[in-house]
């Protein structure tokens, strides 16, 4: 049997819910091989985050082409990646070897409040990646980030997915969960606005939501989905992982990643 194949860079989660540990299991519920290359180590739970260690950079590369020289890649999830010498090298192997997607997750801030993006390091997200990227992530908070604006409306959002496309993204999906008037998410790609409708769940279980629905997008793609679907496909699977509700630890728990095993 030929698996489609994903390539995720980004952080470790000790405690499994989020980062390159979210992104394995997602890519396995999706039947998809996962492979990754792991950009950052934390010291982390469902509570907090107590430590982070960035990767050097030529030893990301390193896991990088090791995977690129050998197995083929189908899409590539891009997470925490912590500081700006490390985007820039993953820019740089990305430009060479080329692969058919990219899925920016523009990861910040965990659910704790620990910074896992070095604040000096936004600008070389910008300025390197997005031009790289099939279509980007973000949620309201990393959106104003990235864009110094102020997004409090649907019209907010649009004015900012646009901003990001005019920035390089060949699309966005700029995700509503952080919005006080809906939970619906924007796709942008240009060609069309479409907007992903979704119900506000109550549960509090939803650490590594954002490493899930990249995954997933990716996933999808590397299976041949077209972007929209890909997009629709995930956020349905997010929102079942949530509902189903899956009580590890004391804090913010993960997603249940194998919903549709069990």
């Amino acid at each position: 049997m030929d698996f489609a194949h994903a390539l995720t860079i980004a952080g470790s989660d000790s405690g499994g819910g989020a980062g390159i540990q979210a992104d394995l299991k997602t890519m396995a519920a999706h039947k998809v091989y996962g492979m990754s290359a792991i950009a950052a180590i934390t010291a982390q739970n469902t509570a907090t985050v107590s430590g982070v260690q960035e990767i050097s950079p030529a030893l990301v590369v390193a896991q990088i082409d090791a995977v690129f020289a050998d197995i083929r890649v189908d899409a590539v999830k891009i997470g925490m990646l912590f500081s700006a010498e490390i985007i820039q090298a993953v820019a740089a192997c990305l430009q060479r070897w080329q692969p058919p997607f990219v899925v920016l997750d523009p990861v910040m801030v965990s659910k704790s409040g620990c910074h896992l993006l070095q604040p000096a390091a936004v600008s070389a997200l910008k300025e390197c990646l997005l031009p790289l990227a099939t279509v980007v992530t973000p949620n309201i908070p990393e959106a104003e980030v990235m864009t110094e604006l102020s997004i409090k409306t649907r019209g907010d959002m649009l004015i900012a997915a646009e901003s990001l496309r005019a920035a390089g993204a060949r699309a966005v999906l700029l995700k509503g969960g952080h919005s006080t008037e809906h939970a619906d998410d924007l796709l942008l790609d240009g060609c069309q606005e479409v907007w992903l409708t979704g119900t506000r769940l109550t549960q509090r279980n939803t650490h590594g939501t954002g490493c899930t629905l990249s995954s997933a997008i990716a996933a999808n793609l590397a299976q041949g989905y077209p972007l929209e679907e890909a997009c629709r496909k995930a956020k349905e699977y997010v929102r079942r992982a949530i509902a189903a509700g899956l009580e590890i630890g004391q804090g913010c728990g993960p997603l249940h990643h194998f919903v549709d095993w069990y």
